[in-house]
This record gives structure tokens, C-alpha cells and sequence, in this order.
């Protein structure tokens, strides 16, 4: 198999009281959360809903988890916080995760215990993390997935600061935390630095050919359209300098911006795709549907890196399941509107040569002209 096949999510998982304390409101769909029948009793899939067959094939599955896993009390006084329970791993593994990114702006959230909490918990069940460590150089470290024989893919993260990530949770030689990218951080600099790692990693392996590389940045604000020239800079400097062959950007709550460049995919903001938010109102946002996700399938070519195609799922969450049945048509010709909009505003391509996003029956694709 010439190809590897990637399955690209982000999470959010329980706000505490101050967020959850408007479950009784209505969605930003107009659908009362009290016409929601969900089972006492259900498994550890449940949330995934109808999405499982479509990630089964992936030959690795990706998320940005952004939330602290931990039973610890005492929350970090940043005014938002999020927690999952340890016990609910299992849904992590219901749907063949491979890898938690934890370099953002939640997984601190319940300190430094929260944290040594979060990496035991996942690596108990065999669930790698990255962005993430006891020290500097455990956060900066890449996460290593096998994707076929003798190939691999290499995950690095980065959380920024632009996306409220405080500086104190930098991880440093002797203290846990993130791989922390600073506003003003040399654009280039960060890419050697995962080039190096990059070799390294091959010369270790006795000099096999490059693997896959993705570089996940937790960076930019929550609403809006918005790329900011350095986000742009720093995505190419990872291409053109780093080697990597996508960029996994996410913080945004709803999908922005993607650019081919370089035949290289770069996802400046990948928007949710479970939360918790279902029943609360959608507080002036509504514009942007954040009702609405994606589930990012790209296929690149193993030799070169280079994206084959990339499928993008629409799903809505329901009763806090996922499903794409419950997207119509509509909103599938509204999303892939939008991502056509902000193609235009980023490509390098003549408009007979841009890449379009089409609508394909239920889902939606990335054509490549």
C-alpha cells in the first residue's frame, strides 16, 4: 500500500458548572435538548455514532483532546474548565484512537496533577499522547504510529499562547507541562527543530525512507474567520523547512480556513467535533453553525507526502451522539461554500487551477484541479 489513510479529530469534553448550568436551554438549531431521548444504559461507542464506519479504515486516527482527564478537585482559577472521568477512556478506545494531542489551552485545567493524571490514564490503555509531558523534552517529543510495514507516522504538537494557553504551563526540564509556541517564536526555528527530530528518528531506524509527518497547533481564537499572517508563516515554514506533510490546526469551535500549498494540506482550524455544548444557546454565534462539524479524512502518498484526497464528513451531534444523516442538504452546500470562500482567500493556484470543495453525495471532498 502506497498510501496512508488519516482520520483527523478535535474534542471537547464536560465544562464545569458554569457551562453546564444552561443544559436545559435550547440548541442553536432550535431543537429542545428535552426532545432528546438518550438511553440510561449505553456503551462506550455511543457518542461516536454512525462515524465509526468511516474512521475504521484510517490507518491512524488523530485527536486534539481538549480537556484534562482526572478525578482532581481543584481547578485552576481560568474561569472555564474542562474534565472528563478517567473511566470514560473507553470511548476513547471504542473508536480505535491512536493518539491524543494535548498541547492546548484545557488540558491543564486541573493543574499539574490533572495532568499526570491525563497521560497515565490514556497510556494505561495503550493510547499515545503528544504536546504533552513531565518535562520539556517528553511534550516536545513526537508521538511514533506505525502505519504499514516499515513506515510511520510522526506526530508533533505545539499549544499556542494566541489560543489562551498561559505561559506557566510551559513544560521546562523540570517541570510538566505543553510544548508552548510564544507569539514572536521564529517561525523557522520551530521547524528545524522538528526536521532534526525528523532525522534523528531515521537514523535511529537505520536510514528508512521519510515518514509522515504531522504537526498539530493548538493556536488562534474560538470565533471567525480570521488567519493571522503568522499562523500562514509558520505553516509554511513547517512544509518548506520541517518536512511535514500536514498541518493539523485547530481551537476554533467551527471549521475555518484549509490551503493546499506545496501539494501539502494545512488545516488552520479544524473546528469541534464532540462537545458537550448540545442545549446551550448558541450566544450570538449562530452565524458560523457551530451545530455543524467535520470529520477530516485525508490520503497521502506515503512516498512523497503529498495528499491524494481528503474527504470531509459532515456530522451534527444529537442526544450527544454523532451523526451525518442529520445533515441536510442545505448545510452541506453551506460548509462547502464557506471552505471554498476561504480557499480562495489563501490559494496561490489561478481560480482554473484552485482547489474547489465539492459536494458528493453525503459528503463533501477537496478537488484537486
Amino acid at each position: 500500500m502506497d498510501y496512508v489513510r488519516l482520520a483527523e479529530l478535535k474534542l471537547k469534553s464536560e465544562a464545569e458548572e458554569a457551562a453546564s448550568a444552561h443544559a436545559s436551554a435550547e440548541s442553536t438549531t432550535d431543537i429542545p435538548l428535552k426532545d432528546m431521548t438518550i438511553p440510561s444504559m449505553i456503551t462506550d461507542d455511543y457518542v461516536w455514532g454512525d462515524i465509526l464506519e468511516n474512521i475504521a479504515s484510517a490507518d491512524a486516527r488523530l485527536v486534539n483532546l481538549e480537556t484534562s482527564v482526572t478525578t482532581h478537585n481543584a481547578p485552576c482559577p481560568k474561569g472555564i474548565n474542562y474534565r472528563m472521568h478517567p473511566k470514560n477512556v473507553d470511548t476513547l478506545k471504542a473508536a480505535g484512537i491512536q493518539c491524543c494531542i494535548l498541547a492546548n489551552n484545557h488540558v491543564l485545567d486541573y493543574g499539574i496533577q490533572g495532568l499526570n493524571e491525563t497521560l497515565r490514564t490514556l497510556h494505561s490503555v495503550h493510547i499515545r499522547t503528544v504536546g504533552a509531558g513531565r518535562n520539556s523534552r517528553e511534550a516536545q517529543a513526537p508521538a511514533v504510529i506505525a502505519t504499514g510495514k516499515e513506515h510511520y507516522l510522526l506526530v508533533f504538537a505545539l499549544g499556542s499562547e494566541s489560543s489562551g494557553v498561559p505561559d506557566t504551563w510551559e513544560a521546562t526540564e523540570i517541570r510538566p507541562g505543553i510544548a508552548l509556541h510564544r507569539l514572536g517564536d521564529d517561525a523557522n526555528s520551530i521547524a528545524l527543530r522538528i526536521a532534526k527530530e525528523v532525522k534523528e528518528f531515521q537514523s535511529k531506524h537505520g536510514g528508512r525512507s521519510k515518514p509522515t509527518v504531522v504537526v498539530s497547533i493548538h493556536w488562534g481564537g474560538n470565533w471567525g474567520y480570521e488567519i493571522a499572517r503568522w499562523q500562514r508563516e509558520l505553516a509554511h515554514a513547517l512544509v518548506d523547512v520541517g518536512g511535514c506533510d500536514i498541518v493539523h490546526g485547530h481551537s476554533s469551535h467551527h471549521p475555518i480556513g484549509l490551503e493546499l500549498y506545496k501539494e501539502r494540506l494545512i488545516l488552520y482550524g479544524c473546528g469541534d467535533l464532540i462537545n458537550d455544548y448540545e442545549g446551550i444557546s448558541g450566544q450570538g454565534h449562530e452565524r458560523y453553525h457551530p451545530d455543524l462539524a467535520l470529520l477530516y479524512l485525508p490520503t497521502l502518498n506515503k512516498t512523497t507526502g503529498n495528499l491524494m484526497s481528503l474527504e470531509l464528513r459532515p456530522v451534527k451531534i444529537r442526544g450527544f451522539r454523532l451523526s451525518h444523516v442529520d445533515v441536510n442538504a442545505k448545510e452541506r452546500k453551506w460548509l462547502a461554500e464557506t471552505l471554498n470562500r476561504e480557499i480562495k482567500r489563501f490559494s496561490t493556484f489561478p481560480s482554473a487551477f484552485r482547489p474547489q470543495v465539492v459536494v458528493s453525495g453525503k459528503t463533501l471532498e477537496l478537488k484537486k484541479k
